[in-house]
């Protein structure tokens, strides 16, 4: 455990830290919860059913599942100065393609370019910088990456639902691709003298079980990345399915979208605060011991989701989706680092981040083709809270047999 204070810690890592928090922060016109903030304009334009649009999605996000697993590699190679500007150039096309896009055929083709640039790699190199470049601190530093997205996520749905008082959506798509642009200069200024990641893998080493370094091929094939799939899987597959379809269930209870989304910064509140207290937790206790208790608040989140008769328990869901999504956003990234060392990282969260997508994938077209034939989408939230109950208890044998590696090579 490191001594050093938050405060010194910030103010002596402050661009390095800057830039995870901005690329972070980027991804989120990747991201589902942006997205499905156009949803009902998408459909409509396009003429397109809930199932239609979600099987649109889940294709486009699958696809960048695949290319992810094969290219997040890259993050081990190259400096993430260079991997920052092209991702976030592409990304600023991905937004001007989607508001200038004439065709339901390219669709899929856009969803795949956002979701690859936005949620995939911009999020990928983020979490990938923070894990090498920090060894004592990375719970810290993932925390501190971490509050950039937790900021998008808490004003990009409100602002930009406000937006389409005013302005076309296919204006604040455009809007979206400038300001990425924009941020272009800033990356060049805050990462001018980073340095290579070969340079980082010497100076600040962290070996993994057995005192040694894991490649993805050997993670791939130990238990800890197996029992960590249903929650790879689950989280974002069922979160992303809540924030796909939030237009749908706020018609189905009753509620003004605006109001149901005006809940939303509760959750990125608690969202930001579980992040700091895991990112000391994890550099005070090690993340083996905190990855079978954190989806467990998704459990309680779900339920309320399914029974909510008001808006208020809604809320009250939607902060403990920000509780567990506190764990979400540090632990997978830091015991990766901590089970599997360092120096293969980038590939191995590649795998990762391929998983997570994929599930991310699944839970639109899925949960929208049950939409389509009758499932209401409130008691589908009942089976998404029994699943991470599965998941959590998956994670309990693995994980302690995976610890008593970690403390003999320690």
């Amino acid at each position: 455990m490191s001594n050093i204070s938050y405060g010194a810690f910030l103010r002596e890592n402050a661009r390095w830290l800057a830039a995870g928090a901005l690329l972070s922060f980027l991804s989120s016109f990747g991201q589902t919860f942006f997205i499905a903030i156009f949803s009902g304009e998408i459909r409509e334009t396009f003429g397109l059913s809930h199932g239609q649009w979600g099987g649109i999605y889940t294709l486009g996000t699958a696809l960048s599942a695949a290319i992810m697993f094969f290219t997040g590699g890259l993050a081990d190679k190259f400096r993430i100065r260079t991997i920052a500007v092209v991702v976030i150039a592409s990304l600023a096309a991905a937004c001007f393609a989607m508001a200038l896009n004439p065709s339901v055929v390219l669709l899929p083709l856009i969803i795949l370019a956002l979701r690859y640039f936005g949620q995939g790699m911009s999020h990928h190199a983020a979490y990938v910088a923070m894990a090498r470049w920090f060894v004592a601190t990375r719970g810290r530093a993932l925390a501190v990456a971490t509050i950039g997205f937790s900021l998008s996520e808490a004003t990009m749905p409100l602002f930009f639902v406000w937006l389409k008082t005013f302005f076309s959506w296919q204006a604040l798509w455009i809007g979206a691709g400038v300001f990425c642009l924009l941020m272009l200069p800033v990356f060049a200024i805050l990462l001018r003298t980073e340095r290579t990641p070969e340079s980082i893998a010497r100076e600040s080493t962290s070996y993994g079980m057995d005192g040694r370094f894991w490649t993805r091929s050997q993670a791939l094939r130990h238990p800890v990345f197996w029992a960590m799939v249903p929650a790879l899987l689950f989280f974002p597959a069922f979160g992303t399915a809540f924030w796909f379809h939030q237009v749908h269930f706020a018609e189905v209870k009753g509620w003004d979208h605006l109001s149901l989304v005006a809940v939303f910064p509760l959750g990125t509140g608690a969202f930001a605060l579980s992040t700091i207290a895991y990112g000391w937790a994890i550099d005070r206790f090690g993340s083996a011991r905190l990855l079978p208790l954190y989806l467990l608040p998704l459990v309680l989140a779900f339920t309320a989701h399914w029974y909510a008769p008001s808006l208020a328990w809604s809320a009250v869901g939607v902060v403990l989706m920000g509780v567990a999504g506190g764990g979400q956003a540090t632990l997978p990234a830091a015991c990766w680092a901590e089970f599997f060392g360092t120096r293969f990282i980038g590939s191995i969260k590649a795998a990762v981040a391929a998983v997570m997508v994929l599930g991310s994938a699944i839970g639109p077209g899925l949960t929208g083709w049950l939409i389509d034939v009758g499932f209401a989408f409130p008691t589908q939230l009942l089976f998404f809270a029994g699943s991470f109950a599965l998941a959590s208890a998956v994670l309990v044998v693995p994980i302690r047999n995976a610890q008593k590696r970690l403390a003999v090579s320690s």
